[in-house]
């Protein structure tokens, strides 16, 4: 985390993501002032509040692409979460505590898979014992000293040993025994309906053994199951909820779309009614409170929240005072033009002409853009999003779609052709749909 400076959390976001500049380096700062913060000592670490942002930009600009990868760049626990589907306490829908009890279920998994990652060699180790002890069951005595009777199974042993490595017995079946799992319990409640897997399953756990039954699988099958029973039995999972915790608590990151959907001035009547009321609720969740999971409290005093909306009908000065000071970042991201097109198809790792490419070399089928039919692509999506609604870079998924609607089709009769996307391949394939306007808004 030392190594990963505002600098170059904007280059690997370059990698990505097209332009918006400014909110690239707003976040890039708010991912380093938190190692900053966990190098002071004492009262004043646990002062230093995150600067939480607002993102501010129409749809398929790269507001959730730019929050998603910086999460995954610092690994940090993510959630994305739409302001619209939560409402006031007392109305009927999830209520805005839930956010952190899944932001929290997100880092016990994280957590989990790097403690199974951790002890897989050694439950492996284990699992392997096992498989052998029901593929060379011990000999009944016949009779031969125990020293030449032992050294005769060691060495069977090793022999299967050397055949299960190679996966040659990998399709002989064995049997196994393995635990029954509990299943989560349905909760209601008076603010909506929560599935959590209570302390309930604990205290069960404690009183009651678990049921088991035996099934007969193939060694491969039987392989998988054993690793996965001695991981359980390695892990420590009072250390990897408290970790889970911690990482919540420390580098958890939500982000909060449709923001602008739960501002502007309330009516009092239909849907609108709740709008200030949900603001109220979200708000001690952004400014810091102890939130009850089923792995703990958790305190939210330092999770980052960086929300975003085009704010086209509402502004965020229609939020209310206490919720505006609790995001003192704003950052407007631009709308995508023509050329900013061309860089999305020809920049980033995951360009959608690479991503095609990928697709078709797997039928065998070779395409090679010319420069010409990336511009040409460009320029209709970026018409079509002057004459319709303007989508942002999603048009190019619609675009690059149609276009290879007919080689998607053709592409497992077409093995070993090469084919060349050309700025008049792209004017013949797009040719109605970039002219017949009730055409386009059928199709994109």
């Amino acid at each position: 985390m030392k190594d990963l400076t505002p600098r170059r959390i904007v280059a690997e976001l370059d990698k990505y993501i097209v332009g918006q500049d400014e909110a690239k380096r707003a976040v890039a700062v708010a991912i380093r002032n938190r190692w900053r913060r966990q190098q002071l000592s004492g009262e004043l670490r646990d002062e230093v509040a995150p600067k939480n942002i607002i993102m501010i930009g129409p749809t398929g600009v790269g507001k959730t692409e730019i929050a998603r990868r910086l999460a995954g760049l610092v690994t940090a626990p993510f959630i994305k979460v739409e302001a619209s589907k939560y409402t006031e306490v007392g109305y009927v829908g999830r209520d805005v505590e839930s956010i952190i009890r899944d932001l929290a279920e997100v880092a016990y998994g994280m957590v989990r898979a790097e403690a199974t990652e951790a002890v897989y060699q050694k439950a492996a180790e284990r699992a392997e014992e096992q498989l052998l002890d029901l593929l060379v069951p011990p000999r009944e005595s016949s009779g031969a000293p125990d020293d030449e009777r032992s050294q005769q199974r060691e060495k069977t042993r090793q022999a299967v040993r050397e055949k299960l490595a190679a996966g040659h017995l990998d399709d002989k079946t064995v049997e196994i025994t393995t635990e029954e799992k509990f299943f989560p319990v349905q909760v209601f409640s008076n603010i909506g309906m929560e599935q959590m897997e209570l302390d309930l399953q604990n205290i069960f756990e404690k009183i009651a053994s678990r049921p088991s039954r035996t099934r007969r699988v193939t060694v491969a099958e039987a392989r998988r199951i054993l690793v996965q029973q001695e991981s359980e039995k390695l892990i420590d999972k009072e250390s990897v909820t408290r970790e889970a915790v911690l990482r919540v608590e420390n580098s958890g990151i939500v982000f909060i779309d449709e923001l602008d959907k739960i501002a502007g001035r309330e009516t009092g009547l239909g849907p609108d009614v709740s709008r200030e009321g949900v603001q109220r609720d979200l708000l001690p969740v952004v400014e810091g409170t102890a939130v009850p999971t089923k792995y703990g409290i958790v305190h939210t005093d330092h999770i980052l929240f960086i929300a975003a909306g085009a704010f086209h009908v509402s502004k965020p000065t229609d939020l209310i005072p206490e919720m505006q000071g609790r995001f003192p970042i704003r950052v407007e991201l631009k709308s995508l033009t023509e050329e900013d097109f061309v860089r999305i198809l020809e920049e980033p790792k995951n360009a959608l002409t690479k991503q095609y490419s990928a697709l078709l070399e797997t039928e065998g089928v070779t395409v090679k853009f010319e420069k010409s039919a990336i511009g040409e692509i460009a320029r209709v999506a970026a018409q079509v999003n002057n004459r319709m609604q303007n989508i942002g870079a999603r048009r190019l998924h619609t675009v690059m779609e149609r276009l290879f609607e007919e080689i998607s089709f053709e592409a497992p009769d077409m093995q070993g052709v090469t084919v060349k996307i050309d700025a008049d391949y792209v004017r013949r394939q797009l040719a109605d749909i970039a002219k017949d306007d009730d055409l386009s808004r059928y199709i994109l």
